[in-house]
């Protein structure tokens, strides 16, 4: 049998899915909303079926021919460690110095790591995204974005 990318891509879009389905039961709902046509674990579990369906027929309809099949070579596993880690640390500083600064740093990192070596590029790159994506969350949809420890702690709140 030859694996290829696509049936890979398939069985991690699908153990997501169930993972996803699995834990729309823990969505919590008002008191009576569980007998509601429309809750709040409605549209998460269409979500996770019509993703394993779709990840299923990724599966089936993958391309089976022999050139196709799945080669590690070329591929710099070092970096994606390093973005891991980096993404592992953004969740860290989420908590210290809030969602802004650490989204700043998160991004002026990656695009480093990535090659990226002018400071205005990176800055023009990343300082105007994080301050829409801020934006968007706290002020148009009136998302609580706490600001850090560090920052209440510096500046009071």
């Amino acid at each position: 049998m030859t694996i290829t990318k696509d049936h890979i891509g398939g069985l991690v879009f699908l153990c997501l899915s169930a993972a996803y389905g699995y834990y729309t039961n823990d969505i919590s709902m008002l008191p009576g909303d569980e007998y509601a046509p429309f809750n709040a674990q409605t549209l998460p579990g269409i979500l996770a079926y019509l993703g394993g369906i779709l990840s299923i027929a990724l599966i089936i309809t993958a391309s089976r021919k022999s050139e196709d099949r799945l080669s590690l070579k070329g591929y710099d596993f070092p970096l994606v460690i390093k973005l891991l880690l980096l993404v592992a640390l953004f969740g860290l500083a989420l908590e210290w110095i809030g969602f802004l600064l650490s989204t700043i740093f998160f991004l002026v990192s990656g695009y480093w790591l990535l090659g990226v070596r002018k400071w205005k590029t990176l800055l023009v790159a990343s300082v105007p995204f994080a301050v829409f994506i801020w934006f968007s969350l706290s002020q148009l949809l009136d998302i609580y974005l706490a600001p850090g420890r560090l920052i209440t702690m510096l500046f009071g709140g």
